[in-house]
C-alpha cells in the first residue's frame, strides 16, 4: 500500500492567515482544504497572534499533519510590517513545534517558482495554477488561503531535494539551526 502523509501549508499573516491541506498518497497529491482566519476585525496585535497559536493547533489536532510549510516573511522597506509578519510566522511554528510536527520554510519566490515555474508570479497565477493542478472548481475571493495551500504544494514537489529551506524538528533543533540569533 502507498505510503500516505498530510501537509499542511501556512501563509502568515496579521491581517489573513491562509492555509491549505494536502494529503500526499504515493506519488500523487489529493486536495483536502483550502481555508483562511480572517483577523481584520481585530485590533489587539496580540489578540491576532493568539487566535493565530491556536488556530494552528486546531488544525493540526483535527487533520494531524505529518509536515508543515510556512511562508517565510519577504524583505520589505516597512520595519514594523516584517516585525508584525515574522510574529505571526513564529507563533505558527511554535504551534507545530509544540505538537512536534517538523516545519519548512519556503520563499516566496521559491513557492511560485514551484507551482507556476515564475518566482515573480502574481497571486492569480499560483491560484489559477492550483485549480488546475488540484482540480479545484472556484477560487476563494482572497487568495491568502491559495498562497497557504500553495506552500503545501510546494513542500510536496521539493520532498527529496537536498536544499528545500529550513526545516525544525522541535525546540532543540531550532535553536541548534538559529545559534547564531540567539544571545548568549
Amino acid at each position: 500500500m502507498a505510503k500516505e502523509k498530510i501537509i499542511l501549508g501556512i501563509d502568515p499573516g496579521t491581517t489573513i492567515m491562509g492555509f491549505g491541506l494536502i494529503k500526499v498518497v504515493g506519488k500523487s497529491m489529493q486536495f483536502m482544504q483550502l481555508n483562511e482566519l480572517d483577523l481584520k476585525k481585530y485590533d489587539d496585535h496580540y489578540l491576532k497572534l493568539k487566535l493565530i497559536f491556536e488556530r494552528t493547533i486546531e488544525l493540526i489536532d483535527t487533520h494531524h499533519p505529518d509536515e508543515i510549510a510556512i511562508e517565510a516573511p519577504f524583505f520589505g522597506k516597512n520595519v514594523q510590517s516584517m516585525l508584525k509578519l515574522g510574529r505571526a510566522q513564529g507563533v505558527a511554528m511554535a504551534a507545530g513545534l509544540s505538537r512536534e510536527v517538523p516545519i519548512t520554510e519556503y520563499s516566496p519566490k521559491k513557492i511560485k517558482m514551484a507551482i507556476t515555474g515564475n518566482g515573480n508570479a502574481s497571486k492569480e497565477q499560483v491560484a489559477k495554477m492550483l485549480q488546475s493542478l488540484l482540480g479545484l472548481k472556484t477560487l476563494p475571493k482572497n487568495l491568502d488561503a491559495t498562497d497557504g495551500l500553495a506552500a503545501a504544494v510546494c513542500h510536496f514537489y521539493n520532498e527529496g531535494k537536498v536544499e528545500i529551506g529550513k526545516s525544525y524538528t522541535g525546540w532543540a533543533a531550532f535553536v541548534k539551526q538559529n545559534e547564531d540569533r540567539v544571545k548568549k
